[in-house]
């Protein structure tokens, strides 16, 4: 969060994720922003907390968000790649210039612009399921060709005014479903 989001953008960005039933691990300078509020947050005692050093290099697997407030771009590309899993980062901007620095900037598989970090996902690229994830730059052993020497580093843009969300897929009622079919293999072929 750009520090100067922090009495304008930030308060309602926080009631959003906090009625969508997120949980916030806060920075002194936004949890400081929220409790100074003269009407804080629903669920502000419940909810939000303040952060660790270790919540920001913890991938939560559960509605929880790590947020600290930092005073430019440049520092927030320097704590993300300090920071992140170098799987997947997203910036919510406004500013071509920022976009683009951003992407350029930080050193993840995937950078995206106003979009979810949920559409990092083998299914979702076209690899078909996924069976591993991998951050490491390099993969390759032994002889390889060029092929297995070359890396990719995804980017995308969501063209949509209030920016585009990861479906769920699965069974039931406004889920996506998997295209996959079974293998009928009963042993290995070699």
């Amino acid at each position: 969060m750009h520090t100067s989001l922090l009495h304008t953008a930030w308060p309602q960005v926080a009631e959003a994720l906090l009625a969508a039933n997120v949980r916030l691990l806060c920075d002194s300078h936004t949890l400081s922003a929220l409790a100074s509020l003269p009407n804080p947050p629903a669920k502000f005692s419940s909810h939000v907390q303040p952060s660790t050093e270790s919540s920001y290099s913890t991938e939560h697997l559960d509605l929880m968000m790590s947020v600290i407030a930092l005073p430019s771009l440049h520092s927030a590309i320097q704590f993300i790649n300090s920071h992140s899993s170098h799987h997947t980062d997203s910036i919510v901007t406004e500013s071509e210039s920022a976009a683009s620095a951003f992407c350029r900037g930080v050193d993840s598989a995937g950078t995206f612009i106003n979009a979810s970090t949920r559409f990092a996902d083998g299914f979702r690229f076209g690899f078909g399921t996924e069976v591993g994830i991998s951050t490491g730059k390099i993969h390759a052993r032994g002889p390889v060709g060029l092929e297995g020497l070359v890396i990719y580093k995804y980017a995308m843009r969501s063209k949509s005014e209030n920016g585009h969300i990861a479906g769920e897929f699965g069974i039931g009622e406004g889920k996506r479903r998997f295209k996959h079919a079974a293998i009928a293999a009963t042993n290995v072929p070699f």
